[in-house]
């Protein structure tokens, strides 16, 4: 359960990395030496955590542990973090970034949806002006998903980060709040895509996936089903025994390795995706849950281990922990 220890273990980890410069991955396109630019300089709210959507998320976790724990011996720490990382001169140079005419992909979709979650959450501190200055970049990140799911001839199902349907529930989820046509689209676009999937049978995990493809689109249905519509489209999905024999936890042979450790966030991630669904589903609820308490269990130690994984499971492990029953 996530109690205040817990989220506090959190907490630290995500204090510990999110202004952390180096060491960073990054993702720049350059047309000329004046491009060749330090992460701080390219993105001065988001340079830590590794690379720029993990820094993202981790802020989104901050945020939210925040707002759940408010007395929590890390909560002042993390809002004056905050105060001095949302200025408006940092979040207009991430917009600039942005905004380049070699910036129209960067990060899409994973990073997109992940900062929109940002500013969902930011929107619930009401002490604070930090949606307010994130808005205008997630107006902007907001409106690149039209053009984006119009020339997306098919989804990607990939358990990376160009995963389509993990994007979509997350920007999703914000346009219910902030952008009801957005949330339309998308609507509409998880029944183009996703609406037709019958008796799964995929391969994966893939070695180096944190995302299940069909956990992840089941997901996305549920939020754009009602409950009768998403139970008939689960059972003609995964009716077929695929869940029970071979949706099980996996192991990391080397959490060093950066892509080795995206298989912790597999079992954290199919844990939220399995959690988030079992209510809508009255007859396999029960051994839904059971199934995602195993994959739970088997990583949610690595969430301060080593730092390929440090700098960014403790995201995923509270998706997981919030979408459980007793949250």
């Amino acid at each position: 359960m996530l109690d205040e220890a817990f989220a506090g273990r959190l907490a630290r980890t995500a204090l510990s990395h999110v202004a952390r410069e180096y060491p960073n991955s990054i993702a720049h396109v350059m047309q000329g030496d004046a491009d060749a630019l330090t992460p701080r300089q390219m993105h001065p709210a988001f340079f830590g955590s590794f690379d720029w959507h993990s820094c993202v998320h981790s802020w989104w976790t901050l945020l939210t542990l925040r707002r759940l724990f408010p007395d929590s011996p890390e909560a002042a720490s993390i809002a004056a973090l905050a105060d001095r990382t949302f200025t408006a001169g940092n979040l207009e140079g991430e917009l600039a970034y942005f905004t380049r005419p070699e910036g129209g992909g960067f990060e899409r979709p994973y990073g997109w949806a992940w900062f929109l979650a940002l500013h969902a959450e930011a929107a619930r501190h009401a002490d604070r002006d930090w949606a307010d200055r994130l808005a205008p970049m997630a107006r902007h990140l907001a409106a690149g998903f039209r053009p984006y799911l119009t020339k997306l001839a098919f989804p990607i199902y990939t358990g990376t980060h160009f995963n389509t349907a993990f994007a979509l529930v997350l920007a999703h989820d914000w346009g219910r709040e902030h952008d009801g046509p957005l949330a339309d689209a998308i609507a509409a676009y998880a029944e183009d895509a996703f609406g037709p999937v019958t008796d799964y049978r995929g391969w994966e995990p893939g070695g180096d996936e944190f995302l299940s493809p069909i956990l992840t689109a089941t997901l996305l249905m549920s939020r754009v089903r009602d409950q009768g519509g998403f139970a008939r489209w689960f059972d003609g999905a995964l009716g077929n025994g695929w869940l029970v024999e071979t949706c099980q936890p996996v192991s990391v042979t080397d959490p060093a390795d950066g892509k080795m450790a995206h298989l912790d966030g597999l079992n954290l991630s199919r844990a939220w995706c399995l959690r988030a669904i079992a209510a809508g589903l009255p007859d396999h609820g029960e051994a839904v849950q059971r199934i995602a308490d195993r994959h739970f269990a088997a990583s949610i130690g690595a969430v301060d281990g080593h730092y390929m994984g440090s700098h960014w499971l403790a995201s995923f492990a509270l998706l997981a922990l919030l979408a459980s029953p007793e949250a």
